[in-house]
């Protein structure tokens, strides 16, 4: 479990190694950590402007202490993202940014076990793979078996692929941490 103030440092951790690297400035010095931060972990971060989805991008699991993996990731969120063009300064004050640390990956035996809203999924099939987190399908309003077609189409991969022999499917969960609101 991430501590109310930990939540608190990881949403500052994000957002100070953005504004520094979209000012072209070293990474703030990181405070020392404890705790959950200190120790090695996955974790995505979300970046959305005007509520729309600006950049997602983390890591299933890193040797590297969470702090360390939020604001590396959060960097890669705001600038790397091939799906969006990378955020610019005037934009980082207007966004929101969310961070999602990820428990170890689970075998998923039976889709029946698959909790919308609980468990995020990892599809790996003929190298390639595709995540959801768990927030995703509550977003999209999907159901179980929307949640698994799309996430065959987010790797690549043809409808039922996640049926298939050689297929993996693994479910994990997430602690979401959100900001209240932009900074200002």
């Amino acid at each position: 479990m991430v501590t109310d103030e930990e939540q608190r440092l990881l949403l500052a951790i994000a957002r100070g190694a953005i504004a520094s690297a979209l000012e072209n400035r070293p990474a703030p010095r990181a405070a020392p950590v404890t705790g959950r931060l200190s120790r090695p972990g996955g974790a995505f971060v979300t970046i959305r402007l005007g509520g729309r989805l600006r950049g997602c991008i983390g890591y299933i699991e890193s040797p590297l202490p969470l702090a360390n993996v939020v604001a590396e990731v959060a960097v890669k969120s705001a600038l790397e993202d091939p799906r969006f063009p990378p955020l610019r300064v005037n934009e980082l004050e207007e966004a929101s940014l969310e961070v999602s640390v990820l428990s170890p990956m689970q075998p998923v035996e039976d889709a029946g076990d698959i909790r919308i809203g609980v468990h995020g999924l990892l599809l790996e099939s003929g190298g390639r793979r595709g995540l959801f987190l768990p927030q995703v399908p509550i977003e999209e309003g999907w159901n179980r078996e929307e949640f698994l077609e799309n996430l065959c189409r987010k790797a690549g991969l043809k409808t039922g692929a996640w049926k298939e022999p050689g297929a993996r499917l693994s479910m994990f969960t997430a602690e979401v941490v959100h900001e209240e609101h932009a900074s200002g």
